[in-house]
């Protein structure tokens, strides 16, 4: 149909062949085949000149429209390929969601209106190829190693915090084994089960389960029971810090809580990359400089 299209335009196989970058024996050949399909002759050759036969304008009247149609889209997503825009469906783990996403979406939204960001808040790590994800955020360490990864949040450091009212019912902790005889608070990761604590003390790394009155899966929920004295609480540094400076928590076991890479943005690897999820990854990224480590685990 383009060969009809093309020789009808030029009236000429030569020139349509070369609009199409092929030869003009497989022009000709093209639209043969495409008359003894039809049963019909499409065009009138001659030694000087081509031209539709009157089945050949009918079918051309019909089928113009429609590549035409067809051309505008083509021209119409390959700009995307320069200029950001659509849409991008991102899966994000609520504390990214408040740390990383939310402090950057105006400036994205300023830079690419175009783009349409899609954002899923979900603390399960599952699949973002198979749940129709473009990318997704999450921690370094549970990354598979297939992913592409670029890094967007500095470390990340746990603290161990309860309130001056528990510590006054309960000893301080001195190893992150004595745990197994406090309250904590449990936090539930999605369908990924309750978190296990993690430590690490020079060569030495252990996971404690703890155990105690309360299993949540919002962070807002963790924070307000440590501050009640429910228990102890497993956080970020950076969440813990403005209550351990008023005196609301107080922190232990730190010389246990080490720091560890943070969050990262990871997708599958293409061949070529879309633009808007291109302009989400420079807007997302972390100077190399503010690093200071490496992805764990992927």
């Amino acid at each position: 149909m383009a060969s009809l299209l093309l020789v009808a335009e030029e009236r000429s196989f030569t020139r349509a062949a070369k609009r199409l970058g092929v030869s003009p024996s497989a022009v000709s050949h093209a639209i043969r085949g495409l008359e003894e399909k039809l049963g019909v002759r499409l065009l009138s050759r001659t030694t000087r000149s081509v031209a539709p036969t009157g089945a050949g304008e009918h079918l051309l009247a019909r089928v113009r429209p429609a590549f035409v149609d067809i051309r505008e889209a083509v021209e119409e997503v390959s700009r995307f390929g320069d200029k950001p825009a659509g849409r991008v469906r991102l899966l994000v783990p609520r504390l990214a969601a408040t740390t990383v996403l939310a402090p950057k979406l105006g400036r994205f939204a300023r830079d690419y209106p175009d783009v349409t960001l899609d954002v899923t808040t979900d603390d399960s790590r599952m699949d973002i190829v198979a749940a129709g994800f473009d990318a997704g955020i999450q921690f370094g360490e549970y990354i598979e190693k297939d992913m592409i990864a670029v890094r967007v949040s500095p470390d990340h450091r746990p603290a161990i915090v309860g309130s001056p009212g528990y510590f006054q019912a309960h000893p301080r902790p001195k190893s992150p084994r004595e745990l197994l005889g406090h309250r904590c608070i449990n936090f539930r990761h999605g369908s990924a089960g309750v978190y296990r604590w993690e430590f690490e003390r020079g060569k030495k790394s252990l996971s404690i389960g703890v155990n105690g009155p309360l299993i949540v899966d919002a962070l807002e929920l963790v924070t307000r029971a440590a501050l009640d004295g429910v228990g102890l609480a497993f956080m970020n540094e950076d969440h813990a810090a403005p209550y351990c400076a008023r005196g609301e928590l107080v922190r232990v076991l730190e010389a246990w809580c080490q720091p560890f890479p943070g969050f990262f943005l990871y997708y599958p690897s293409r061949r070529q990359q879309p633009a808007a999820l291109s302009a989400l990854i420079r807007t997302l990224r972390l100077d190399s400089a503010s690093t200071g480590g490496a992805r764990k685990g992927g």
